[in-house]
């Protein structure tokens, strides 16, 4: 979201919070900040929309701190759907709060229970975690929910598709001392609007006019190519970054994320992987690495990349298009971060078109197609050799388009089809249909005979000319 006229500095804020935020750079207050905060600080509860890179964390995050003291007993608790974006809201939270001595804990799976447990026990004012494992602890005896009197929900709907959100309302139902509830989503589906008017008193709604995404800075393009292609453009684009770059591939599957890591590898472009199968300590090791500029390419899924809250990301490659249109929004919220520059790229095949269509009405955006870019001077030889994909360019019925220099004026369609069947000695079904022009025509040949019949033709003349056949690209609207 764009920055507000209004400053930091004007709210009066703790001594040693204003002085973090200004050694921080930050001025003034994104426009979800400059909405919410100054109610939450008034003790109401708060329902937001705010977007990956809008500033939500200081949105909810002053607030909170602001209402705890350095006293060991657990006064808030911030939910998140995932480890990785409960350590960076962690992160924040604790530079948010300078020097006050607030102490901040991490609550969450895949890490040692016994370990947590000691942690918590020796006194926690501020908890930061995943659902199931605060649950675990609750039940265990670690972490006292009744007396827990600040409550954030982060990243709502995220919550909801993972199917968190009966966790969310069994937690929601323990904290009978609550005072104030801060609820954080992109997109309000109706159990979270239920959930909102259920549990909080009163809310008052920080809500965007419309649903609209809102990234002026971030370039958006779409390159249709095959499957068989697909690295082909990705390391075109890899070949076109600069040394300070850095890029977020996103993809749908664990093993495709394997798969890709491995292959940019093959072809000397090192990238790193990021997915639920890695262990924890490693996944952090990973999301510290990006924050460092140590790695430059992190290719991962949409869960896993939930906590990848870098600044530095220039690209998102889009190597799968995402199966719902929110994700494609946070997806790119992953570059352009506050008012920097970035370009987000979708790799699209035949299968896709509909799904870049439905995201881009849903969102209104302009996603043009383009083609893929050219190799940056000094460069000679692409980075990934590009494969033959006639599936890409088949029909539902498995035929080709070859354009062949001979047309309407020079020979019948009939008798076109008789040449090309005598001279590639292939079955009379392989050929579709023919349309001509006065001096071209257009054959359909059958993807499991087109490679063999261009070869052949290719080699041969009717009537002393040669027909010069070449294959027509499916065409896309840009």
């Amino acid at each position: 979201m764009s920055q507000t006229s209004k400053l930091f500095e004007d709210w009066n804020l703790n001594p040693k919070m204003a002085k973090a935020i200004a050694d921080k750079g930050w001025k003034n207050p994104t426009e979800i900040q400059n909405e919410a905060i100054p109610v939450a600080r008034n003790g109401r509860d708060v329902v937001g929309q705010a977007r990956t890179g809008s500033g939500k964390t200081a949105a909810f995050g002053i607030p909170i701190i602001e209402s705890c003291e350095s006293t060991g007993m657990t006064q808030a608790i911030i939910l998140c759907p995932t480890r990785e974006l409960a350590v960076q809201v962690a992160e924040e939270l604790s530079w948010i709060q300078g020097d006050q001595g607030i102490t901040i804990q991490t609550v969450y799976g895949g890490t040692d229970v016994d370990k947590q447990a000691k942690l918590l026990a020796k006194g926690v004012d501020i908890i930061v975690g995943t659902p199931g494992r605060v649950i675990d602890m609750s039940k265990r005896g670690h972490i006292n929910l009744e007396n827990i009197t600040y409550f954030c929900l982060d990243e709502a709907d995220r919550m909801l598709d993972m199917g968190f959100f009966p966790d969310v309302l069994w937690i929601f139902e323990q904290m009978s001392s609550r005072k104030q509830t801060l609820l954080f989503s992109a997109t309000f589906p109706q159990e979270i609007i239920d959930a909102a008017e259920e549990f909080m008193n009163d809310p008052v709604y920080v809500m965007s006019d419309d649903l609209e995404v809102d990234v002026p800075e971030i370039d958006q393009y779409a390159v249709r190519i095959g499957r068989a292609n697909k690295l082909w453009v990705l390391g075109r684009i890899i070949a076109n970054m600069k040394d300070e770059d850095q890029m977020l591939i996103f993809t749908n599957t664990k093993r495709m994320v394997d798969l890709i890591e491995e292959r940019l590898g093959k072809f000397g472009m090192k990238a790193v992987g990021l997915h639920g199968d890695k262990a924890q300590n490693r996944r952090e090791k990973i999301l510290d690495s990006m924050r460092d500029r140590r790695e430059r390419i992190v290719v991962a899924t949409d869960v896993a990349a939930r906590g990848l809250d870098v600044e530095g990301i220039t690209h998102v490659v889009n190597y799968d298009l995402p199966d719902d249109t929110e994700s494609y929004v946070h997806r790119i919220g992953r570059t352009g971060r506050m008012g920097r520059q970035g370009v987000a790229w979708s790799l699209v095949s035949k299968e896709d078109i509909a799904n870049l269509d439905k995201i881009a009405n849903t969102w209104n955006l302009q996603i043009p197609y383009v083609e893929a870019p050219d190799l940056p001077k000094g460069i000679a030889r692409d980075p990934v050799k590009k494969r033959e994909d006639w599936g890409e360019l088949t029909d539902p019925f498995g035929m080709v388009n070859v354009s062949v220099e001979v047309g309407s004026e020079e020979i019948t369609k009939r008798s076109l089809a008789d040449w090309i069947v005598t001279e590639a000695r292939i079955p009379e079904i392989s050929i579709g249909e023919i349309v001509q022009k006065n001096d071209s025509s257009t054959v359909q040949i059958h993807v499991e005979k087109v490679s063999y019949v261009i070869d052949v033709i290719s080699k041969r003349e009717l009537n002393g000319r040669n027909l010069k056949p070449k294959i027509l690209e499916i065409r896309v609207k840009a």
